[in-house]
């Protein structure tokens, strides 16, 4: 299999940065989960070794209903990389992917390295601070399907991020009213709440998974909390705004 390996992780890095979709690999190479997060290691390596950085970690199945969906009780993670960041009120080209999608979410920015798991009550002291953000998820596989082994091998779909400005307001996150905006119209709508019911249990999630998987996250990494909504197709042209009620707003035109 560790041959497998390397050549998916080769593929779907060669898929990122060629902005070009592959099929699916579970059907025809048969992985488990475990061997998805080696792929997904793997790939991450071979940007690493291209000079990209690691600034953080995304959680995704943050929704009881996404986890139902999926058939899975626990959430999965991916890599944040400093090529990701895209800025804040700024120009996001849609040559960078394939068939991004956007959606709401909270960033958490770490004050202390996260080398246990931490319980709810530990978890804001292990934070800086808090700040709306937009994610731009990009499955690299043909038509945005794929298996739950195949997005976690592809880093969970994580491909951009755009991350408004920097707060304490930690108390105001609990059930946040979040408003996702295209060209001013309204188009989804919901709560921070939905994102396990306190985007808090996230960060305490993740740091359950880092610690299974060995790993420590420095202090001053990024750790995005989960989507509050569905996702949206990004067009170009359009301008795409969050607003989550008591941290303020965060935006990108798309080109």
């Amino acid at each position: 299999m560790s041959a497998d390996i390397t050549r998916i992780a080769t593929a779907l890095d060669q898929a990122a940065r060629k902005a070009e979709a592959v099929a699916q690999f579970s059907a025809s190479a048969g992985f488990s989960l475990e061997q998805a997060y080696q792929i997904q290691r793997a790939s991450m390596q071979l940007r690493q070794d291209d000079g990209e950085r690691l600034i953080g970690v995304k959680l995704g199945f943050t929704s009881r209903a996404k986890m139902i969906q999926m058939g899975v009780d626990s959430l999965i993670w991916g890599w944040l990389t400093d090529r990701m960041l895209e800025e804040d009120g700024g120009l996001v080209s849609l040559s960078r992917y394939i068939h991004p999608r956007v959606e709401p979410e909270v960033c958490f920015l770490t004050r202390r390295a996260i080398d246990r798991p931490l319980t709810l009550l530990e978890a804001a002291d292990y934070l800086e601070a808090v700040a709306p953000a937009l994610e731009i998820i990009d499955s690299r596989y043909q038509n945005f399907k794929f298996s739950l082994e195949d997005v976690v091998a592809d880093n969970c779909s994580s491909a951009g991020l755009v991350v408004g400005p920097w707060s304490r307001e930690f108390d105001a996150i609990g059930n946040a009213g979040v408003l996702l905006r295209m060209d001013g119209r309204l188009v989804q709508a919901g709560s921070t709440a939905a994102i396990l019911g306190h985007p808090l249990r996230s960060l305490v999630q993740a740091s359950k998974l880092l610690g299974d998987a060995g790993i420590v996250l420095p202090a001053g990494s990024l750790v995005m909390a989960g989507a509050a909504t569905a996702a949206e197709p990004l067009r170009a042209g359009s301008h795409v705004s969050v607003e989550i009620e008591g941290l303020g707003e965060s935006g990108f035109s798309v080109i």
